[in-house]
């Protein structure tokens, strides 16, 4: 292999992929995959934490990873697959798990907040799913995670746990690194701004799928929560504009002052307006690719077949060496 670093990153196929993902995700990992080894990953194991319908599961992970296409991710080039077609993360994840603490996991602030929205299923994965996380990282010797602020602390877990495993037996795992993208400010809901936008949110209008049509973008900024004053201002005082700023900067690449400079003097209708068509003029080749796609299924299974095996070959190679040193009497397969 060449020197380039290797990066890992997925989604969980739950809900839609938003206009949030996008920005905070996909199009950082498209400028991303010619300078780097990247492997994108559909994690699906991570997504019967919750209870899930699996009709609506499986056509979910077919839509996801035909949307990592179709927003511009080479599947020849890259590794695009599904988490469960690779049996060594969940087989690695169980070896961590005897190698962290309990007093980490009750830490874990997802766990927390995901415990109080599905009370009446606390399960064990709930609990451990950053141990598979951290799995799902050091399986192949990742280098670089691309991370948001609410995936930090599963990061700095995974780091431990490889430290913690390297100091028992040596030079085993890379201890990853955090990438932090240059730009893309967090998108909040546009219907709750102080809320990150999210793919699993109750309310249609505070999220905008990355498939949504243009009709449906227009009428989603309109309805977009502001304020009263009609300023628009750069301020955490206004969450609602600031995060509609922070939304046409993640697309039109200019600086929040620019965009208020843009603006200074014009109306939430006109500045709602102008948002809605940045985004649908991002969005709508992608939604394109994607019906294009979503008619070629013999292509779609190909790119997550060849996917899986080569992600398979590189999670082999570190599962023998952790077994190896754990103490495991080598197998024939």
């Amino acid at each position: 292999m060449d020197d380039k670093k290797i990066i890992f990153s997925g989604i969980q196929p739950t809900g839609c992929i938003t206009l949030g993902n996008y920005v905070g995700a996909l199009k950082n990992w498209v400028d991303l995959q010619h300078d780097y080894h990247c492997l994108f990953s559909v994690v699906d194991l991570h997504s019967i934490t919750v209870r899930q319908d699996p009709k609506l599961l499986r056509k979910r992970c077919m839509e996801f990873l035909t949307q990592y296409l179709a927003a511009g991710i080479d599947g020849e080039e890259n590794i695009v697959y599904f988490q469960s077609h690779v049996p060594g993360h969940a087989e690695l994840g169980w070896i961590l798990n005897c190698y962290t603490y309990m007093g980490e996991l009750n830490r874990m602030t997802q766990f927390k907040d995901k415990s109080a929205k599905h009370a009446d299923n606390i399960n064990a994965g709930l609990f451990t799913y950053p141990v598979l996380m951290a799995a799902d990282i050091l399986l192949y010797q990742t280098d670089l995670v691309p991370v948001g602020v609410d995936q930090k602390q599963h990061l700095e877990l995974a780091r431990d746990i490889a430290g913690r495993f390297n100091g028992i037996y040596g030079d085993v795992f890379k201890v990853p690194e955090a990438f932090i993208p240059k730009e893309g400010a967090r998108i909040m809901s546009l219907q709750d701004p102080t809320s990150k936008m999210s793919k699993s949110d109750p309310n249609v209008n505070g999220f905008i799928s990355i498939l949504d049509d243009t009709d449906t973008i227009m009428r989603k900024f309109k309805k977009a929560v502001t304020d009263s004053d009609g300023l628009i201002a750069y301020s955490d005082d206004k969450p609602g504009i600031k995060n509609l700023i922070n939304i046409y900067s993640a697309i039109t690449h200019k600086t929040p002052d620019e965009v208020v400079a843009e603006f200074d003097g014009m109306g939430y209708g006109q500045f709602k307006t102008a948002v809605g068509e940045v985004v649908s003029d991002e969005l709508r080749p992608i939604r394109e690719r994607y019906e294009d796609l979503s008619k070629n299924k013999d292509y779609i299974t190909k790119i997550y077949t060849q996917g899986a095996q080569r992600a398979a070959g590189m999670a082999r190679r570190t599962l023998n060496k952790v077994k190896r040193k754990v103490g495991y009497v080598d197998g024939v397969l």
